[in-house]
């Protein structure tokens, strides 16, 4: 049976580690400091298959107005369960994510996952939003 908990006790950092920075193409070579860094200021999500992690998501908000969804991913070997359907619905539902202005997030290519089962669309107005990117 499976469980999508926010537990912070159940996470199993090594597995999160590991699968970001080896699997997931935009955290490839991601440190495990920043990882628990990130794990430590986010509301994070685990997909569980009995005491053994599976999944995970994790949510950087302020609990008011603003979260960005990110590092979403599901075990390749789990896949094809809905279990990234039921993250993000789960995620959604997330009482302390209730009324926020913005809820964002980017991927590459889970556009109509998000759409489907998140209600997420494009920015209605790209041009007004502007990031940061890091310099080296």
């Amino acid at each position: 049976m499976f469980e999508i908990s926010t537990d912070r006790t159940r996470l199993d950092i090594d597995y999160i580690h590991r699968y970001l920075s080896q699997e997931c193409y935009w955290a490839i070579g991601r440190s495990r400091a920043v990882v628990e860094k990130s794990l430590a200021n986010s509301l994070c999500f685990g997909v569980y298959d009995g005491a053994q992690q599976i999944g995970f998501a994790r949510v950087v908000t302020d609990y008011a107005t603003f979260a960005w969804l990110c590092d979403v991913f599901i075990d390749a070997a789990y896949r094809g369960h809905g279990l990234g359907k039921q993250l993000v619905e789960a995620i959604i539902a997330h009482p302390e994510l209730q009324g926020l202005r913005n809820f964002i997030l980017a991927t590459r290519d889970a556009h109509e996952l998000y759409r489907r089962y998140g209600g997420f669309d494009a920015l209605a107005a790209p041009e007004r939003w502007m990031a940061r990117p890091r310099r080296e």
